[in-house]
């Protein structure tokens, strides 16, 4: 046992958000592949334990348990915000140190209380402020309105965050004109979209997730909707573009700069989109593998420095990440234990993601 370092890899690799998931799950699994046949970590083998929680709170306690008692030293994940604040407070009695791709929620980071927890993503705030800048300097817009999952604490602290920097930046509150919620498992839309239509916003900002986000660009458009739809990381999926079909022309995305298909790549993200079609050559990828494997080699990088697996010694190390290359660029960690990294835009054109550039607050 102690010539292996243990680390976990926990989120959604079953159920309707396992899109998000199992690419993370993927890319550990390519890379500790990888670090074993070249000798390990300072000369021990990373074993992996994967373990499956549906992005469902009341599953991740039981899966932060068990990886705890499996002797779990590092835990990649989890994947959705609401499921890693659930397993946090056992990680942190545990003192194993949490690193998340995807969990974009502020106050996991930011209030203090879960000084075990990093992730490899820029925070809902980052993002949606972010969003705001290209709405207003890009896209022009004037006014928008908002439709939020109003059951789903991601969707709903994106919205605010995007509206208050929209109000700041257009210097009136009006500039809002609607928002309309929806709730988890909802269907149809139409009574939402009626309502925002007749608004006449600019933009709608939509943080869903893709499947309830892609019937909402049908149905938008099948009622003849004008305005744009824009939404967040969590449309970063392939099936966006499968289920939203030709309704997705002209939609836009904040996500993280990877795109399997973007121009002048680093030599980092290009040796894992070789990678990962050697080893997937079926499967394709999008940011959410290339932010797993991001967390990797966070730790790998974390461990090397520290000399030591010991948690304590890796969160020192974490803590002193500076200007590490990856995949999405240069990655710092800041005081918050946030990653420090630019935001990046999709379009969707000609039935094709087409990656815009990266976006910065004015």
């Amino acid at each position: 046992a102690n010539d292996v370092i243990k680390i976990g890899v926990a989120g959604a690799h079953t159920g309707d958000l396992a899109p998000y998931g199992l690419p993370t799950k993927a890319a550990a699994e390519l890379v500790v592949a990888e670090t074993n046949a070249k000798g390990g970590i300072n000369g021990k083998k990373v074993e992996l334990v994967a373990a499956d929680e549906q992005c469902k709170p009341e599953l991740a306690t039981n899966v932060a348990s068990k990886l705890v008692s499996e002797g779990v030293k590092v835990v990649i994940g989890h994947i959705c915000s609401g499921a890693t604040k659930a397993a946090l407070g056992i990680y942190k009695s545990a003192k194993v140190i949490v690193i998340s791709p995807s969990a974009t929620n502020p106050p996991l980071t930011k209030s203090g209380e879960y000084p075990n927890f990093y992730r490899t993503i820029a925070s809902d705030d980052d993002q949606a402020i972010l969003a705001a800048n290209f709405a207003t300097e890009t896209l022009k817009a004037k006014k928008v309105a908002i439709i939020r999952e109003v059951s789903n604490d991601y969707s709903v602290g994106l919205a605010k965050f995007f509206a208050d920097e929209f109000v700041k930046l257009a210097g009136d509150p009006a500039a809002i004109v609607a928002t309309a919620d929806y709730n988890t498992g909802d269907q149809d839309f139409t009574a939402q979209l009626t309502e925002l239509i007749a608004k006449k916003p600019d933009v709608v900002f939509m943080p869903a997730y893709f499947a309830e986000g892609a019937i909402i660009m049908k149905q938008a458009r099948e009622l003849g909707a004008k305005f744009r739809l824009m939404g967040a990381d969590a449309m970063d999926n392939p099936d966006t573009l499968k289920l939203g079909g030709k309704a997705a022309e002209g939609f836009l995305h904040t996500t993280f700069p990877y795109d399997p298909a973007m121009p002048n790549m680093s030599p980092v993200a290009k040796r894992f989109t070789e990678a990962w079609k050697a080893a997937y050559p079926d499967k394709e990828t999008n940011v959410n593998g290339a932010l797993g494997y991001n967390t990797y080699f966070l730790i790998l990088d974390a461990i090397k420095r520290a000399n030591s697996s010991d948690p304590k010694a890796i969160a020192k190390a974490l803590a002193e990440t500076k200007d590490l290359p990856t995949a999405l660029g240069l990655l710092s960690i800041n005081a918050t234990h946030d990653a420090e990294m630019p935001v990046g835009i999709i379009e969707y054109k000609d039935g094709k993601r087409v990656y815009v550039g990266e976006v910065t607050p004015k």
